[in-house]
């Protein structure tokens, strides 16, 4: 009997609120847990968005002016110290970030498959309207070379990757002059007589700025891959540098068709005289 009136008198809402409430302290927790448990591809870091951004903006001046000089009669001097520091400072920031990034790739052979694959295309399209010096080893065949390379690269130690990375770009300063009779060597650095290419970064040295990328990444950024902390989220960057975050992210597919809009612009421009 006094069972009954206990069981009677019992606010049973309050027995499902509780269950209800466990539930999502639970559930919360949980979601902490996992958030924790993300890998850093769901994190931004606006240092390496910005400088990425910056490579591209450089990239996309030189090619400007490099294209005035070749398809317009604006007398532009594109091997001037100047010109020629913006263009290599260009494709030295996306070397060496591509190092850096490495470090946060989940599927490095992946991408670099995707990568070389837009080399070939880019290789495809230049022996057809540049036979004379179209692209055998550019910027982007080295790019998807050292990503397929990455997850050997990140067995090594870091003594060794200081004391690679020494012996590579002076190593490749040594052989840029050394000619051979064989184009097989190219990707190594050796050049054949009469070589001529609109776009060439062997390995040697360029291997050498990615493997001081890949050392950045473990002494400035591997401890945040593992704890996530003091990491602004995906939201935080995109909200402070929408712009800058948007650019970062598509910066393959702005390097494949920025070339292709400039020129467009540049033979529109003339069509309608606008320069000669």
């Amino acid at each position: 009997m006094v069972g009954r009136i206990f069981l009677r008198q019992v606010p049973w809402c309050w027995v499902f609120n509780l269950i209800y409430y466990r539930k999502a302290c639970h559930d919360r927790q949980a979601l902490i847990n996992s958030e924790r448990m993300k890998p850093l591809t769901s994190t931004r870091f606006p240092v390496i968005d910005s400088l990425r951004t910056l490579a591209l903006a450089l990239m996309i001046t030189y090619h400007l002016i490099y294209d005035l000089d070749q398809w317009t009669g604006l007398a532009v001097d594109v091997d001037a110290l100047f010109w020629f520091s913006i263009g290599k400072t260009a494709a030295l920031l996306f070397i060496f970030l591509s190092g850096l990034s490495s470090g946060f790739s989940k599927h490095p052979l992946k991408n670099g498959l995707r990568v070389l694959f837009f080399g070939m295309i880019i290789t495809l399209v230049t022996y057809v309207v540049f036979p004379e010096q179209y692209v055998r080893f550019g910027i982007l065949h080295f790019l998807g070379v050292m990503m397929v390379l990455y997850p050997l690269i990140q067995k090594l130690p870091n003594g060794v990757l200081i004391l690679g990375s020494v012996l590579i770009i002076a190593g490749g300063l040594i052989i840029k002059d050394q000619a051979v009779n064989t184009p097989l060597l190219l990707p190594l650095g050796f050049m054949y007589p009469g070589f001529a290419t609109m776009d060439f970064y062997p390995l040697f040295p360029y291997s050498g700025v990615t493997l001081l990328g890949v050392l950045c990444y473990r002494y400035f950024f591997a401890e945040h891959s593992r704890t996530n902390a003091s990491v602004p989220p995906a939201e935080k960057s995109k909200a402070a540098y929408p712009m800058v975050t948007w650019v970062s992210r598509h910066s393959l597919w702005i390097y494949l068709i920025h070339q292709p809009i400039l020129l467009g612009l540049i033979f529109a421009l003339k069509a309608i005289a606008i320069i000669s």
